[in-house]
């Protein structure tokens, strides 16, 4: 008998008389489910079957007895019995909310959740920090990894490609802490970015333009700001005849098209083998014939690989890195570069960025919750020792209306000559750029 079998069904704590009659009724069902399966067989089972089962299990055994529940109440218990069994306890029914982009979890009874850009207390609790610490236990080993006082953090992916990270005591003052970041089963489309007003049409149709003229672009933001839903949208411009590599720590990117090879790093093993690394990745990935590659976050020694391929035939590459404002985000790409190389010079690294880096996009989490394109900046080379620069497009915030929403222009300076004549070397057509677009809210 398999012991994960008896672990995910076993209780995590006894019923007691201080407890609600509901929650009495679901430990007992949760007990009695236990004594009647055949944990010998069940593991056997494929997922859907033992599902079904299962379900058919509690729903005699609800109908069968004298419960103080009402319909509605006895087919919640039933739901949560399952995601008890089968998956991930009470965030399991926040997993299944296609509108949650962000699950926090502070402690057993405070989960904070993200929808439509806004942040609030969700309506479902674990038992207790014991109760807690057992899920995180069976989604860290269900991905090989392991969590205790010796390795008290873990990042890891989830089976539906959520982004899931745990840290625990020592290091948790407070008791263990879950955060999980969910990616929609849909990628966003340009259309869909225009539409909730994240890019105007006429910056859609530039960025467009330069992805096709093989421009290599830099995604900055902070967290949470849409850095890579911009990257997926970005991505679906490349033409489909040209072959795309992936570098990613935890797989979230959705591209599109057919000739895509998806790398990802991995962590080291319990014996402390076996890393990879996203340089190692990316090293690798120059020896196999890509057109294009996109780097996931740049946040380490692989800057200087990343723009060494973006300078050596790979032209039209993108990739992300965490900062406030295009400025910050050269000055951290540049500190990157000079930490990991110390041999190259601050203006050798100005130099390798100037001629390799054609534009960095801004993207910025507004306080009404959308996420928006709020700057482009064109980096036309180097002038002693500095990089030179000139914003192309900026969103220019200029109020928040009634309903709490923010309200600005959007404002377009022309391109560098140079770069529109990218745009007619690779037949490119240059779209119309307005001064000023007014932003409804």
């Amino acid at each position: 008998m398999s012991n994960r079998i008896v672990d995910m069904l076993r209780p995590d704590a006894d019923g007691t008389e201080a407890e609600a009659p509901g929650i009495r009724a679901k430990r007992e069902l949760h007990a009695e489910l236990v004594a009647s399966l055949d944990l010998g067989v069940i593991q056997s089972l494929p997922r859907r079957e033992l599902e079904a089962q299962i379900r058919q299990t509690l729903t005699r055994m609800v109908h069968g007895r004298a419960l103080p529940m009402t319909r509605e109440q006895q087919a919640d218990a039933i739901e949560e019995i399952l995601d008890e069994v089968l998956g991930f306890g009470p965030i399991q029914r926040l997993l299944r909310e296609p509108g949650v982009t962000d699950i926090m979890v502070n402690g057993p009874d405070t989960i904070f959740v993200e929808r439509g850009g806004k942040v609030e207390l969700a309506n479902v609790q674990f038992r207790d920090a014991k109760h807690l610490m057992h899920v995180i236990d069976r989604i860290v080993g269900s991905v090989g990894r392991r969590i205790d006082e010796s390795s008290p953090m873990v990042d890891a992916r989830l089976p539906d490609g959520s982004r899931f990270n745990a840290i625990i005591p020592p290091v948790a003052l407070d008791g263990p802490m879950v955060s999980i970041r969910r990616f929609g089963s849909s990628p966003m489309r340009r259309d869909d970015l225009v539409a909730l007003g994240s890019v105007p049409q006429q910056a859609m149709d530039l960025l467009e333009g330069c992805v096709r003229a093989k421009m290599n672009m830099l995604i900055s933001g902070g967290a949470g700001s849409g850095k890579t839903t911009l990257l997926n949208v970005l991505s679906s411009f490349i033409p489909e005849g040209e072959r795309v590599v992936t570098v990613e720590d935890a797989a979230e990117l959705s591209l599109q098209q057919r000739h895509v090879v998806r790398l990802e790093t991995r962590p080291p093993n319990l014996e402390g083998f076996g890393q990879v690394t996203a340089r190692d990745l990316l090293r690798n990935a120059l020896r196999m014939r890509p057109d294009r590659i996109v780097i996931g976050e740049i946040r380490g020694d692989e800057a200087i690989d990343m723009l060494q391929a973006m300078n050596t035939g790979h032209e039209g590459s993108i990739g992300t890195i965490h900062a406030n404002s295009p400025r910050h985000a050269l000055s951290r790409l540049e500190t990157i570069i000079g930490l990991t190389t110390p041999n190259l010079s601050s203006v050798a690294i100005r130099e390798m960025i100037g001629d390799t880096v054609n534009l960095v996009l801004q993207v910025q989490r507004h306080t009404d919750g959308r996420r928006r394109l709020v700057s482009i900046i064109e980096i036309k080379g180097i002038e002693n020792g500095h990089l030179v620069t000139s914003e192309i497009f900026r969103f220019h915030r200029t109020s928040i209306d009634a309903s709490g929403h923010v309200v600005g222009v959007h404002e377009f300076s022309e391109m560098d000559p140079r770069l529109t004549a990218r745009f007619a070397e690779y037949g490119v057509e240059l779209p119309t750029q307005p001064a000023r677009v007014r932003l409804e809210a």
